[in-house]
């Protein structure tokens, strides 16, 4: 396994969200249930609850948004300067000081099953990155009733979901299927032992989220089928199993980003930029470059982690790097 430095380690580490208490710039909420008859009015500062349903042949995605945070720009991007990334930042219309990264898992429902993709931060993140529960219940999706829990990657914000406040397993009946990498990594006592002192946590929060599950967690290798209709794709570089998710549906098919990219105005736009949260920054620049190539040249809708909720769109080539452009509203289900 590649030798991870101390300053990768401590971007990892930084990956972990910390508490905030201002809701990310530009998400838009979106639901597709009639309205409901009126209500009392809900308390000022609260949003409507965030999911959004698309269809892929057969299968129902459903995207869930959790919330989000702001992060400051000093630091974020480790080689571009932070004019740069003001100005990348401005072109996108969006406040050239703090970068607002959403937060927005999946479900896919297919056959009577009900797979989900990621699943959060399970509200141990901050105020502001608390309502994956509560809108995956607006959406009428049940826990207890999924069938499997495809994880991308170990970070706090995508397997918080699988426990509860104090520790017991969300999805009672599930199957945990995780990167083989990503679980051989941060299950090894020795890469634990070698990591820097703030890394650690993120070690011992990988190991406490998947305790509940100890019997019902099997790895998957990359480009593989991890469910019906559902290919894995090797990402790596962010983490060392990081993964990407293809689905197919009828004659189409879907491109989960997972973070293969962070902002798009940032990570789209500039490919060649790396995140202060990726571990290996050349080979997730790689990874990066490999996944928009393949999207732009078979137009096929993606979807990303932390693009602006629902995060549903195309990439495309443009002079220097590419564009996403969000998908048009649709209301066929």
């Amino acid at each position: 396994m590649t030798p991870i430095s101390r300053r990768a380690a401590l971007g990892a580490a930084a990956a972990l969200p910390v508490a905030a208490t201002i809701m990310p710039a530009g998400i838009a909420l979106a639901q597709t249930q009639p309205a409901a008859p009126a209500a009392p009015a809900a308390p000022a500062g609260q949003q409507a609850p965030g999911f959004y349903r698309m269809k892929m042949g057969d299968a129902v995605v459903t995207r869930i948004l959790d919330g989000g945070f702001q992060r400051p720009i000093e630091g974020f991007v480790r080689n571009a300067d932070k004019q740069q990334v003001s100005e990348a930042l401005r072109d996108a219309f969006l406040p050239p000081e703090t970068v607002p990264i959403p937060i927005t898992f999946m479900a896919v429902q297919s056959g009577g099953r009900t797979v989900m993709l990621d699943t959060g931060t399970g509200g141990k993140a901050g105020p502001t990155a608390a309502f994956g529960a509560a809108n995956l219940a607006a959406a009428g999706i049940d826990p207890a009733t999924v069938d499997t829990v495809v994880i991308s990657h170990f970070h706090a914000d995508h397997i918080g979901g699988l426990t509860s406040q104090d520790g017991r397993a969300v999805y009672a009946k599930a199957e945990i299927l995780v990167p083989e990498a990503e679980w051989a990594f941060w299950m090894d006592d020795g890469a634990m032992s070698r990591a820097p002192e703030a890394m650690k946590g993120a070690f011992q929060t990988a190991r406490n989220t998947f305790a509940p599950y100890r019997d019902r967690v099997r790895p998957y290798r990359p480009d593989t089928d991890v469910a019906a209709g559902i290919r894995s794709i090797a990402a790596p570089g962010h983490t060392p199993g990081h993964s990407a998710f293809a689905i197919a549906g009828g004659d189409r098919q879907l491109m989960v980003l997972s973070d293969t990219t962070n902002h798009p105005a940032l990570f789209v736009r500039n490919p060649g930029w790396h995140a202060v949260f990726d571990m290996d920054a050349g080979q997730a620049e790689e990874s990066r470059r490999r996944l928009l190539d393949r999207a732009a040249a078979e137009r096929a809708p993606v979807v990303g982690y932390h693009f602006p909720f629902p995060g549903i769109g195309h990439i495309r080539q443009r002079e220097r790097g590419y564009e996403f452009e969000p998908a048009q509203w649709s209301a066929q289900l």
